[in-house]
C-alpha cells in the first residue's frame, strides 16, 4: 500500500487523540478496583521476592518446589504471580527456606494526615 498526504494526516490524527490519564495511587490493583488491594500487593511483592531468590540459587522448579515443600505447578504458579491458596505467612516461609530473614516491623504513622500502609523491602547488603 502506498501512503500518501491523506493517509498521514490520518494516522497522525489518530495518534493525536487524547487518552485519558489517570494519576496511580501507587497501588495498581487498587487503582484497578480489587479488593483488600494492599494485602495482594504484598503479596505479590512477597512472590516476587521468591522468584528472585529462586533465580539467585539457580533453583529449578523440581530444585525449589522439593526446598519449598511444594508440587511443581505451585512453584509455576507462584513464579507468575498467581497466588490463590498462598497466605502470607507460607510466602514468608519460602522466603526462609530459601535463606531470607523477615522482619515485620510495626510502627507509628509517620504523619497524622498519611493512611496507615503495609510495605515490602528488601535491605541489599553490601557484598
Amino acid at each position: 500500500m502506498a501512503s500518501g498526504p491523506k493517509r498521514d494526516t490520518k494516522r497522525r490524527k489518530e495518534q493525536e487523540q487524547e487518552i485519558p490519564v489517570h494519576p496511580s495511587s501507587g497501588n495498581v490493583f487498587k487503582d484497578l478496583g480489587v479488593q483488600e488491594s494492599t494485602q495482594v500487593l504484598v503479596k505479590a511483592e512477597l512472590a516476587a521476592r521468591i522468584a528472585e531468590a529462586i533465580e539467585e540459587h539457580g533453583l529449578t522448579q523440581a530444585q525449589a518446589a522439593n526446598l519449598l515443600e511444594i508440587d511443581e505447578p505451585s512453584v509455576s504458579d507462584l513464579m507468575r504471580g498467581h497466588l490463590r491458596g498462598f497466605s502470607s505467612d507460607r510466602l514468608f516461609r519460602f522466603l526462609n527456606a530459601l535463606g531470607k530473614d523477615v522482619e515485620i516491623i510495626i510502627r507509628p504513622r509517620r504523619r497524622s494526615s498519611s493512611r496507615p500502609r503495609i510495605r515490602v523491602i528488601e535491605e541489599k547488603l553490601a557484598g
